[in-house]
């Protein structure tokens, strides 16, 4: 071993495997950062003196004598108001061709906030998406995933939302984009004029799969300088969290854990909690609110990826494309929001709960008068102009291209339900019928 400007060097590696190595080596921390042979690599296990290094790239190549660096420091971001407008890799480093980033370097993957520190979501987050706003509203400190199948746009609906939330400063983890998919978050930001409100860390399918795991750590880190020393509004938008997941099983794999349910390893669980755990509401106004994306193979929402992020988030947003009017809609039966009650009618117009009610039960009949017709039975006149309605409010309410505000939503779904139905058949209080029934 030989000593370096306080870098520990070592030239002695014991064992190499698929993604791994090990040596012996002394005072060294967890998750601390090294070079093997010239590749990024971080500690996983200490066992007595015996460091397992995790190399990001891949161990192709490297030979047992490789020159080992400890870098004496964990994953860290500088962190700044400078970070706002920016494009960074998994490590921080800018990728948009600007200048590095001045400011305070903090470690990233701290704990989560204490109970005791928070307080009650009762912000409301609109997104203009109505079938989240007028069916599943969002409030800050909230942490919701998108369950999606592979072939559906939410990286649309991940750039609508960052374009559209009232949030002070989004900040956007891509795990395993394309490198269109990049361009075009890239794109999508610049032309509206909002890149001074949006930081984005991305990891696309070009860099190695290893590195995603880093991503929603750096994003959240970026969150906590601006909620806490800020005291901002930050929406975390992290996409797509099954390529994390199955970094993760890549990961496992290599260093030969056995492996869980869907081939996932055993800590997945608690390995999402730790991310999704950070969303919080603190007292003094500063918020972190996590939407992340869950692509679902093959629709299967019993595989452990949505099966565990179920367990942990306050609900879910369940696209499908709508064969009746062709586009993709936010599914008001299998999209739930834990905790809307918290702001409708309070922080929207009193009218929202009972409209939203009215308008999710007027769907379900027509769903009911589907299934009639599918079976060949004879519609009534009521089945007739309930499948009038679905469509209607599939198209200019449901559909994730639908960008209005929440007064406007409500304007909207009174409209449909005048042109559909009688007010008895909507069964709305007296009350409010009397004051937003379209004449």
């Amino acid at each position: 071993m030989a000593t370096k400007a306080f870098q520990k060097i070592y030239t002695k590696i014991t064992q190499i495997n698929k993604a791994t190595c090990s040596l012996r080596a002394s005072g060294i921390g967890n998750d601390e950062l090294a070079t093997v042979n010239g590749e990024l690599a971080q500690v996983v296990k200490i066992m007595g003196d015996e460091v397992t290094l995790q190399v990001f790239g891949g161990t192709e190549g490297i030979p047992t004598d490789a020159e080992v660096i400890f870098l004496g420091k964990a994953p860290s971001l500088k962190v700044s108001d400078q970070l706002a407008g920016r494009f960074f890799n998994s490590y921080g480093d800018p990728i948009d061709g600007g200048p590095e980033v001045e400011g305070e370097e903090r470690e990233i993957g701290g704990p989560s906030v204490n109970p005791v520190r928070r307080k009650q979501p009762s912000e409301l987050i609109a997104t203009g998406i109505a079938g989240i706003d007028l069916n599943n509203t969002l409030v800050s400190g909230q942490k919701i995933p998108f369950f999606a199948d592979p072939d559906q746009p939410y990286n649309q609906v991940m750039a609508n939302v960052a374009l559209r939330a009232e949030a002070d400063k989004i900040i956007l983890g891509g795990m395993g984009l394309t490198n269109d998919d990049y361009l075009y978050f890239k794109h999508v930001f610049s032309n509206a004029g909002v890149l001074d409100r949006i930081v984005s860390f991305v990891n696309t399918t070009e860099n190695p799969p290893v590195e995603r795991l880093l991503i929603p750590d750096m994003a959240l880190t970026a969150a906590e300088y601006f909620a806490v020393d800020k005291n901002e509004k930050v929406l975390v938008l992290l996409t797509d969290m099954t390529s994390y997941a199955d970094a993760l099983a890549i990961v496992s794999n290599r260093m030969d854990q056995i492996p869980s349910k869907d081939s996932m390893p055993g800590s997945l669980y608690s390995d999402l909690a730790k991310i999704y755990e950070k969303a919080v509401q603190f007292p003094e106004g500063g918020s972190i609110t996590i939407i992340a994306v869950t692509t679902l193979s093959g629709g299967d929402i019993t595989h452990s990826i949505p099966d565990n992020t179920g367990y942990i988030t306050e609900g879910q947003l369940f696209l499908r494309r709508d064969t009746d009017i062709g586009k993709v809609i936010v599914d008001p039966f299998r999209s739930l929001s834990r905790l809307k009650q918290l702001v409708t009618g309070k922080k929207t117009r009193e009218d929202h709960p009972q409209v939203m009610n009215a308008a999710v039960r007027l769907y379900s009949d027509a769903s009911n008068a589907k299934t009639k017709l599918e079976n060949g039975f004879d519609l009534t006149d009521y089945d007739e102009r309930t499948l009038a309605f679905a469509r209607e409010y599939s198209d200019k309410l449901l559909a994730i291209d639908v960008n209005i505000d929440t007064t406007t939503m409500l304007d909207v779904a009174w409209g449909l339900f005048a042109e559909n139905f009688k007010p008895s058949e909507v069964n709305i209080k007296q009350e409010l019928v009397d004051k937003y029934w379209k004449k």
